[in-house]
């Protein structure tokens, strides 16, 4: 008993000073998966893809999985072994595709292990927390970028050799369609911290006033007059972190025309006064 007694205490002052006999790590919840899942599904929207998402927590047991329409059955077994991979060996799968492209084919014969492009870790404050596959997109190249999309609505992806975001892309017939009817470009997905809208306006509006955005406005068509800052008149909070007003006192008047950058910070009243119809114009919503 005395022995039993005395090991950890003996194990504690032979500690180094200021150490802990634990240590703690943040660790990735249902609520986190599905929110992996949900960005990775919005991207393949957006993208007009297939595919099947996966997603496991450190320890490579599967939390949750979800096929889209249309993806071929397999898809779902590949999806998990690349969730496996990317969580066990830490690194994203494109890794171990290259190395035994490069004739490392040894590798293949490891359990649980699926060398295809498309799996990535989820990390969560530096440190790995889970893994995210998918298979059954239109390509190798876009699996991975559904999965990196899905792995970064928890935050950047910090592990080795992980891409911070996909690339995102509209040719100019989407972009011109999207300016005739005035439309969200892109919608923040995968937890970015910025949206792009593209703009259009048939005359004057609302004074508006965004607590949370800054709107980077760029002019591409037409012309206005635009006052910022000032005080709104009979101002009212229409959604959480928006308010619209019918007018400004106060403020400064600009004549806005293509090719003008103006930057709106969060919480200054702006208002299209006067418009020079049709008004376009690109925003950056950056929160």
């Amino acid at each position: 008993m005395r022995t039993t007694r005395l090991l950890p205490i003996a194990a504690l002052l032979a500690a180094p000073l200021g150490a802990q006999p634990t240590s703690s790590k943040p660790s990735l919840t249902l609520d986190g998966a599905r929110r992996v899942i949900a960005a990775a599904e919005q991207y393949a929207r957006q993208n007009h893809t297939t595919g099947v998402i996966a997603v496991v927590d450190d320890g490579g047991n599967l939390m949750a999985v979800e096929r889209l329409d249309g993806t071929f059955a397999a898809g779902a077994k590949i999806s998990i072994g690349k969730a496996r991979t990317a969580v066990l060996f830490r690194k994203p799968t494109k890794f171990f595709e290259d190395v035994v492209k490069n004739g490392r084919t040894a590798m293949v014969a490891l359990d649980d292990f699926t060398p295809l492009q498309g799996g990535v870790p989820i990390v969560v404050d530096g440190q790995i927390v889970g893994g995210v596959g998918v298979s059954g997109a239109a390509s190798a190249q876009q699996d991975e970028e559904l999965a990196t999309a899905g792995a970064a609505a928890l935050g950047p992806a910090a592990a080795e050799g992980a891409a911070t975001g996909p690339v995102s892309y509209w040719s100019n017939d989407q972009v011109t369609a999207s300016f005739a009817k005035g439309a969200v470009l892109f919608d923040g997905a995968g937890g970015r911290s910025y949206m792009v809208h593209t703009s259009r306006r048939e005359g004057p509006g609302q004074v508006e006033v965004h607590t949370q955005d800054t709107d980077i406005i760029y002019v591409t068509g037409g012309s206005a007059t635009f006052v910022t800052g000032g005080a709104v008149v009979d101002g009212k909070s229409t959604v959480p972190g928006e308010i619209r007003g019918t007018g400004v006192t106060g403020g400064e008047t600009r004549r806005l025309a293509v090719g003008d950058v103006v930057i709106v910070p969060n919480g200054t009243p702006h208002w299209f006064r006067e418009v020079n119809a049709p008004l376009t114009y690109y925003v950056v919503k950056v929160r």
